[in-house]
C-alpha cells in the first residue's frame, strides 16, 4: 500500500513494452527480468496483466470525463431566481 508523500518510479513506455514483450514472447521469467532491468517482478506483472487485458500500455485517465458542452450561466442563473420566488411564495402561504 502507497505511504503518504510517497514518490513513485516512472518508466518510459518503450522501456515497459519490451519487457512485457520479453516476457510473453522469450517466455523469460520475473526473475530474471527483474535483475536484468532492476523492476521490481510485481510491477512487471502488472504490466503483463495490463497489456493481455487491454492490449496496450498506454496510461489511460482515470475519473470522470469532462464534458464539451458551454454552460449557460444566464438560463441557470433565471431558472434559481424562478425556484427562489417560488420558494418566497409557497412561505408566505403557509403564514
Amino acid at each position: 500500500m502507497a505511504k503518504k508523500g510517497q514518490k513513485f518510479k516512472k518508466y518510459d513506455i518503450k522501456l515497459r513494452l519490451q519487457i512485457v514483450n520479453e516476457k510473453i514472447n522469450e517466455g523469460k521469467s520475473y526473475a530474471f527480468l527483474e535483475k536484468q532491468y532492476g523492476v521490481k517482478w510485481r510491477t512487471i506483472a502488472t504490466w503483463v496483466r495490463i497489456f493481455k487485458r487491454d492490449g496496450s500500455l498506454d496510461v489511460q485517465k482515470k475519473g470522470r470525463p469532462v464534458q464539451d458542452e458551454e454552460v449557460n450561466y444566464k438560463e441557470k442563473y433565471e431558472i434559481l431566481k424562478k425556484f427562489q420566488e417560488f420558494l418566497e411564495e409557497v412561505d408566505r402561504e403557509k403564514k
